[in-house]
C-alpha cells in the first residue's frame, strides 16, 4: 500500500471501473451509429432512437458524444458523423427562427469542444454565432435570460426564464474568455445571480420555470413546468441546477455560485432511493415514483465530479465518491450494454412527464452525460462546458 491514501486507493478503483464502462459505451455506440449516422436522436421507443429535426434541444447530444468517445483518436468513423452533424446545424444556426436558449445545449458539445480540441476556426466561428444569439436573448430589467419563443398564434412566453438555462450559460463565458470582451460574462452572471435568487430554495430544491414582468423585471410566479407542480423537485432540473451553478463558480469563482451549487447536491444526494437512480420528481406523489430518470442521474454524477475539484481537499472526496455511486447504479439498474434490441445506453429515463412523453425510455442527453461522466473519471484534458 506504501504511502496510498485511501482517496488514492478509491480514485484508481474508480478509473479502472470507468475504463471498462468506457470500452462497454464505445464499442455500444459504434454499433448504434451505423444506423442512426448523422441524425439527431432523441428518445428510445420500442428500441430505436426517434430521429428529431436539427432544431430539436437535443440536437448536440449525439454528436457530442461521438465527439467525447474519439477521445486520442480511437472512433475516426464517430468523429466523422459528429462533424457532419455539426455541418447539417448550420441551417438552424443561420436559419434563426428555430433557435431559442437551448444554444448552449446544441452548441457547446459540439463546436466549442471541437475547438477546443483541435483548434478547428470552423467551429469557433459556428460558436460564436450562437454565443451572440444567446446574449441577444438577455432580457435586463429581469437579469434572466428568455426561455423559448412564442410558438403559435397569441402564445407570450417573453417572461419566462429555466433552470435548464444555467446550464446554456456556459456558452457565454466561453465567449467572453476566447474573445476578451466582458460583455458575455456580464449576461452570464445576471443570469446566474437570478437563478440564485428565484429558482434555488433555502433547502437545494429548484423551481423549473419562474415567470418575470418581461417590462419591469418583477418575479411574478412559479410554474410547475416539466416536474410535478410549481413547488415540487423536478430531479433533472435539479441536477441542471447542480452542474450549472458549479461551472458558473468554475468560471468565474463567485462563492454564492459554488454555495448554491453545493446546497442544490446535497437536497439531490439526499433524495435518492436505496438503490441510487432518481426518481423523476423528488416530490411527486407515491404513485408516480415508479418512474425515474436516468439522464438526471447521469447529469448530476458528472456535475458532482466538476465540485469534487472546486471545493477545498477536505471536502472533494465526499462529491467524488457521490459522483462515482451514481454513476455505478446507473450502469448496474439502467444500463443496456448486452441488449442488441436497445440503442439507447441508459434505460428508464423520463422526458416530460406532464405532458406523458417518452417515459421509461432511454434519452439521449442522459446517454451524453453518461460518457461525458466517465471521461471526468479517466482524467480527460478538454470538457466543453468548461
Amino acid at each position: 500500500m506504501g504511502n496510498e491514501t485511501m482517496a488514492d486507493i478509491e480514485r484508481k478503483a474508480g478509473a479502472k471501473w470507468a475504463e471498462a464502462a468506457w470500452e462497454r459505451a464505445l464499442a455500444k455506440t459504434l454499433r448504434v451509429s451505423r444506423r442512426i449516422g448523422a441524425e439527431f436522436p432523441h428518445a428510445s421507443q420500442g428500441g430505436s432512437y426517434g430521429l428529431e429535426a436539427p432544431h430539436w434541444w437535443t440536437a448536440g447530444f449525439w454528436p457530442g458524444m461521438l465527439l467525447l468517445l474519439d477521445e486520442g483518436g480511437r472512433a475516426p468513423e464517430l468523429r466523422e458523423i459528429a462533424e457532419r452533424c455539426e455541418e447539417r446545424l448550420d441551417a438552424v444556426l443561420d436559419g434563426y427562427d428555430k433557435l431559442d436558449h437551448d444554444l448552449g445545449f446544441m452548441w457547446v458539445p459540439t463546436s466549442v469542444y471541437r475547438y477546443k480540441r483541435t483548434g478547428a476556426e470552423d467551429s469557433r466561428r459556428r460558436a460564436f454565432k450562437a454565443a451572440q444569439y444567446l446574449m441577444g436573448r438577455f432580457n435586463l430589467q429581469g437579469r434572466y435570460i428568455r426561455a423559448w419563443n412564442p410558438w403559435f398564434e397569441g402564445d407570450d412566453n417573453a417572461g419566462l426564464a429555466i433552470i435548464d438555462c444555467s446550464m446554456n450559460t456556459s456558452l457565454l463565458y466561453w465567449a467572453s474568455r476566447e474573445s476578451g470582451d466582458p460583455r458575455y460574462r456580464h449576461a452570464a452572471n445576471a443570469h446566474m445571480d437570478t437563478v440564485v435568487k428565484h429558482f434555488v430554495r433555502e433547502d437545494g430544491s429548484v423551481r423549473h420555470i419562474v415567470r418575470f414582468d418581461p417590462e419591469t423585471g418583477e418575479a411574478l410566479e412559479a410554474l410547475g413546468g416539466q416536474g410535478w407542480s410549481p413547488e415540487s423537485g423536478w430531479s433533472r432540473g435539479t441536477a441542471w441546477a447542480l452542474y450549472g451553478l458549479a461551472l458558473a463558480y468554475h468560471h468565474t469563482g463567485r462563492e454564492p455560485y459554488l454555495n448554491a451549487s453545493k446546497r442544490v447536491a446535497h437536497y439531490f444526494l439526499s433524495q435518492l432511493p436505496e438503490d441510487g437512480v432518481p426518481h423523476w420528481d423528488f416530490r411527486a406523489p407515491e404513485d408516480t415514483l415508479h418512474l425515474r430518470d436516468s439522464s438526471a442521474g447521469s447529469c448530476a454524477a458528472s456535475g458532482l465530479l466538476l465540485l469534487a475539484g472546486l471545493v477545498p481537499p477536505a471536502e472533494s472526496a465526499s462529491y467524488w465518491r457521490a459522483g462515482v455511486r451514481l454513476l455505478r447504479a446507473l450502469d448496474e439498474r439502467c444500463g443496456a450494454w448486452d441488449d442488441p434490441a436497445e440503442e439507447g445506453l441508459l434505460r428508464h429515463g423520463t422526458s416530460h412527464y406532464p405532458e406523458r412523453k417518452h417515459l421509461d425510455v432511454p434519452l439521449i442527453y442522459g446517454d451524453y452525460f453518461f460518457v461525458e461522466a466517465l471521461a471526468r473519471l479517466r482524467g480527460a484534458d478538454v470538457i466543453g462546458w468548461e
